[in-house]
């Protein structure tokens, strides 16, 4: 120890403590709904989410957005109850229900103490089946997102994201436009529109109840039987995603905000879906290039270089192949550089060596967090509707710890030489394009497109 009574050497960390996913059970009612129970003892909050087949991503393109709105809608009221009635309802039972809605799915989820779960099921099977979608709040929700899409315009963050999806990914495929719709299809939206929408994805057959905690004398089965068994399907089954499409090429789009003292960048491709063989590598590589705060690319742009404050890289996995990110903003002056260092880093994790010590933390970090990240009854829930989302097996999260703990370098760089593709990298930024521009036309990175007041402009090479 030293004089002022501290260690000398900072303790390493100890062995992980066994950790397995909690058990669950499965069992399909007689219209073909399947039910995954999971008891969690000690837990008396209970999670549960009903799974419906059928996101954002088999949208009719002039509908998108559709699915988010429904989704917004159905706890504005059903047949018997007004919205004010309704949430009074579920506030009675000191329960929160609500539906929300992705690229994959439209879901319903509910928290409610363990003596209220019979009525909580009841309401939110109402709330899905019954719904009175009135067209004055469906009028207001769509204003609602219409304004957002004003406010995003105005927040690069937002402004950059949008523009970064519909950059990488094809025209034409659902993951290159906004999940919740944009100013063309937004307005054509009604409360018509989304009923037609909700009864496309209403079938059971298609559909998955996944409920967890403390299930000491919950007689389950009876229980959904009483809120979901007379629901039947209409006998067609909703369409799958369709496949999402490289848009092929780098591009280089500058979004032109002149004085920002900042630049919002985005720099990468379509990456992968989640049901890939080498997952857990591609995930501990996530880790070391952009996913901890000693990772590579924080280490080289925000503690040597002073770029940023801040940045990140990863897969968002979906089931089909989602977008691979480097995300970050950086001082206006030094854009162009932070950029080639970011392309570099890139090439860097697919052409040197893993240090065993970057797989060691990385290592450490997923493994040690991982029984973090199932606390409570709706994290237990969301794990294994992921399961049933990305058709993994059950067994995929007891799995987890140990794959990652086998994994060597030499796996880690091969995954990064198989999924990171720095010259197919496209380059989206908002910023000062008079001052960005000269930039990039010196790191001589590919043409570039400039956007300014949604008319886009060529620089020439």
């Amino acid at each position: 120890m030293s004089d002022l009574g501290y260690l000398a050497v900072r303790p390493g960390a100890g062995e992980p403590r066994p950790y397995h996913f909690p058990p669950f059970e499965r069992r399909r009612l007689e219209n073909g709904l399947t039910v995954i129970s999971a008891h969690l003892p000690g837990r008396p909050l209970i999670a549960a989410q009903l799974i419906l087949e059928g996101g954002a991503g088999v949208e009719p393109t002039e509908l998108a957005g559709v699915t988010a709105l429904l989704a917004r809608a159905l706890p504005e009221g059903t047949e018997t109850r007004d919205a004010v009635a309704f949430v009074e309802a579920t506030e009675r039972l000191g329960a929160e229900i609500h539906a929300d809605a992705g690229w994959e799915t439209l879901v319903a989820t509910a928290e409610v103490p363990r003596r209220h779960l019979a009525p909580s099921l009841l309401l939110m099977a109402e709330m899905l089946l019954q719904p009175a979608l009135p067209a004055h709040e469906v009028d207001r929700l769509r204003e609602e997102r219409l304004n957002d899409l004003l406010q995003a315009a105005a927040e690069p963050r937002r402004r950059v994201e949008r523009a970064f999806s519909a950059t990488v990914y094809a025209p034409g495929v659902p993951y290159a436009r906004l999940l919740g719709g944009d100013e063309t299809t937004i307005p054509g939206l009604d409360r018509d529109t989304l009923a037609k929408r909700l009864a496309t994805i209403l079938d059971p057959r298609e559909a998955t109840l996944v409920v967890a905690g403390d299930l000491t004398a919950v007689d389950l089965e009876t229980q959904v039987e009483a809120a979901f068994g007379a629901w039947r399907a209409d006998g067609q089954r909703p369409a799958r995603e369709r496949l999402a499409d490289d848009a092929g090429t780098r591009r280089v789009v500058v979004i032109d905000r002149p004085g920002s003292p900042q630049s919002e960048v985005r720099i990468g491709h379509v990456g992968l879906p989640r049901r890939i063989d080498d997952f857990h590598a591609v995930a501990v590589m996530s880790v070391i290039l952009g996913g901890l705060f000693n990772s590579r690319l924080q280490r080289l742009l925000r503690e040597e270089r002073g770029y940023t404050y801040g940045i990140g890289a990863g897969f968002d996995f979906r089931r089909s192949a989602g977008p691979f990110a480097v995300r970050t903003a950086v001082q206006t002056e030094v854009t162009g550089l932070a950029i080639v260092d970011i392309l570099g880093e890139l090439r860097r994790i697919r052409e040197s060596p893993i240090e065993p010590d970057e797989l060691r933390d990385a290592r450490d970090f997923l493994i040690g967090v991982f029984p973090l990240r199932f606390e409570v009854a709706a994290q237990v829930v969301g794990a294994i509707s992921g399961l049933v989302v990305h058709g993994l097996p059950d067994d995929e999260l007891d799995r987890y710890r140990p794959a990652v703990a086998a994994l060597t370098t030499d796996e880690i760089r091969e995954a990064a030489v198989r999924h990171v593709r720095p010259d197919d990298a496209s380059i989206v930024l908002v910023g000062d394009a008079e001052q960005v521009v000269p930039q990039l036309e010196a790191a001589a990175i590919g043409p570039i497109e400039v956007i300014r007041e949604g008319t886009p402009t060529e620089v020439p090479a």
